[in-house]
């Protein structure tokens, strides 16, 4: 085997290979058997605030905000309502409607996110998965979320989500919520 033939050769495996590690991620079963166990019903009833940034791809921080939320619960039925107000003064609203579909299965809709957001809960972890359209310096794209949201202990959880777009993560949004007494 010629040295431009060992070359390729071992290119080719070292791309197979980062492919393999880039399609793989965590999944919610890795988390069935963590603790303090996530009730969404638990943690969103009453009043939350929750402060966050948004990095670019690089990492780099592009935004801060807060949110104060206020979160209820009839029977299976929830709605949550969020109040953002981020670092350049702009203010959103969303607010998500519910349904605990039972063993750890959640469904979810808000007024910018495309059809049904979808979910599980595993031990102390919850994944969403869902479309959003996302405004950008005046401009709207259609993008993914990959949320996973980790109960710390009673009081607080950290949200983080991947925002996807054409399968490649252009934004990362971390999230610290915390009920209020």
């Amino acid at each position: 085997m010629t040295q431009l033939n060992r070359i390729k050769s071992f290119c080719i495996a070292t791309l197979a290979v980062l492919s393999l590690m880039s399609c793989s991620s965590a999944s919610i079963e890795d988390y069935d058997k963590t603790t303090p166990v996530l009730d969404l019903q638990q943690f969103f009833a009453g009043k939350l605030t929750a402060a966050g940034i948004v990095q670019d791809f690089s990492g780099t921080v592009t935004r801060k905000f807060t949110v104060s939320m206020d979160a209820s619960w009839q029977d299976n039925q929830g709605i949550i309502d969020e109040r953002f107000i981020y670092d350049d003064g702009e203010k959103q609203t969303r607010i998500w409607h519910i349904t605990d579909l039972g063993n750890g299965q959640y469904e979810g809709k808000a007024n910018d996110i495309l059809g049904i957001a979808t979910g599980e809960a595993k031990g102390s972890a919850l994944r969403w998965a869902y479309d959003m359209n996302l405004i950008v310096d005046e401009s709207e794209y259609e993008v993914h979320f990959d949320d996973w949201m980790f109960l710390v202990d009673e009081n607080t959880i950290i949200n983080k989500s991947d925002i996807i777009k054409f399968g490649v993560t252009v934004a990362q949004v971390t999230l610290v919520i915390q009920k209020q007494p």
